[in-house]
């Protein structure tokens, strides 16, 4: 056992533990079940959700929640406060949105964790959400930028808004990434997704949603009849059957010559997802011992040239892992964001971890181009999929990661108990 690995098992009053871990489903934008759902609905779904998973607190407890949230509506975070209100908490607890792009709700965990070892507070919540449904398009790529940027002389300025379809081609390009290997790593993901969903592994991290849903008819795009009551239990974006030949069929998406297709690129997608954190000695103190499912270890950031943001999670485990002392066979489980195939092959590869993906190590359970990609809460949707995942399968270190848009990777390590 490496003194870095040691060291993190240990047990402490200081750590930051973790006592519930949940998520909505995630659901296909413009057509999945949640389409017509508002991000702040499901933010309210899963944080009234994480107060039921620890009946013994009282939700004055949580001093802080923060929300991970990209193409916010309302402004700021008055939409994520509401929710917080609607879901119960008192109004003594505050509240905080983050935009670190995909990485946000990571990003939230992290401050919420960073904040209780700072002894800020004593309990908080790390979440995120997001209806690319309701606010994808211009949200996601501005227009009306100040002009010196986009006729700026330098490259790195005015690639921060290029398209993340032409960085994954960008990836593929400078890196060697084939078409054929990115449909594959693209069917496998839904294959294993497909997996987890039909044997019930998802099951314990899913949070059903009650909502409304509007039939459309599909030529005219007009609505069809009256909105309708419905429950969503589960990811409606996991393509059964899919095959390598299948995805090798599709044009590519982004790039006349190009290799990445919607096939092989993560789903936009809609959903959220919550992390309770608490201090360990306040669980100890409120008889919560028994509800604790691991702890928070670190994070980190690192950034990369912005038309290559794809490989932010080669630029940053590593750095992370040597701060924490650890070596990549300390790690049991990893969850890699699958923004796109092309920087997910690039990643293992530069990591060394192709082998631990084809032995179901990385992403077992699927990754964002079978489950989707709901911007703001994906880091939170990782986190939650990893800590039910290692409970099931007896392992100990986790880690997540994924690139970041503008140029950017974070990753955070996890330990189960």
């Amino acid at each position: 056992m490496s003194r870095g690995l040691a060291a993190i098992l240990a047990k402490s009053p200081s750590d930051t533990v973790i006592l519930s871990s949940l998520r909505t489903p995630i659901c296909r934008s413009y057509k999945g079940g949640l389409k017509d759902a508002y991000p702040e609905e499901l933010l309210a779904v899963v944080l009234k959700a994480t107060r039921e998973a620890v009946p013994e607190l009282d939700a004055a407890v949580v001093d802080d929640v923060g929300v991970g949230v990209v193409l916010s509506e309302l402004g700021g975070s008055k939409a994520a406060r509401m929710a917080l209100n609607h879901a119960g908490y008192p109004t003594s607890t505050s509240l905080f949105t983050a935009n670190r792009a995909c990485a946000s709700s990571l990003q939230s965990i992290a401050l919420v964790a960073a904040q209780i070892g700072a002894g800020m507070v004593d309990a908080g919540i790390g979440a995120g959400m997001e209806s690319m449904t309701r606010n994808y398009g211009s949200k996601a790529i501005p227009v009306n930028v100040w002009p010196a940027l986009k006729e700026s002389d330098e490259k790195n300025v005015r690639d921060c808004v290029m398209p993340m379809g032409l960085t994954a081609e960008n990836v593929a390009a400078r890196y060697g990434v084939g078409r054929a290997v990115q449909d594959q790593v693209a069917a496998e993901s839904h294959v294993r997704a497909a997996r987890a969903r039909d044997r019930g592994w998802f099951d314990e991290e899913i949070v059903p949603v009650r909502t409304r849903f509007q039939d459309v008819d599909k030529k005219q795009g007009t609505p069809v009849g009256e909105p309708r009551e419905i429950t969503v239990a589960r990811d409606d974006g996991i393509r059964d059957g899919v095959t390598v030949e299948a995805l090798g069929r599709l044009k590519p998406a982004f790039k006349e010559d190009g290799t990445s297709t919607a096939g092989n690129s993560s789903q936009i997608s809609d959903g959220a997802a919550a992390t309770l954190l608490m201090r360990r000695s306040t669980a100890t103190e409120l008889g919560l011992g028994h509800r604790v499912m691991g702890k928070f270890v670190a994070a980190a950031t690192a950034g990369c040239d912005p038309d290559e943001m794809g490989v932010g999670p080669a630029v940053v485990i590593p750095r992370l892992l040597r701060r924490l002392g650890l070596e990549k066979e300390d790690v049991d489980r990893w969850e890699i964001n699958e923004a796109f195939a092309s920087q997910t092959v690039y990643c293992l590869r530069e990591l060394g971890l192709m082998e631990a993906w084809e032995r179901g190590r990385v992403n077992p359970d699927g990754g964002a181009i079978a489950l989707g990609h709901p911007l703001g809460a994906t880091g939170a949707r990782m986190t939650s999929t990893l800590m039910h995942g290692l409970k099931r399968e007896g392992g100990r270190v986790g880690v997540v990661s994924m690139c970041v848009g503008t140029g950017m990777g974070m990753a955070g390590v996890f330990v189960r108990e």
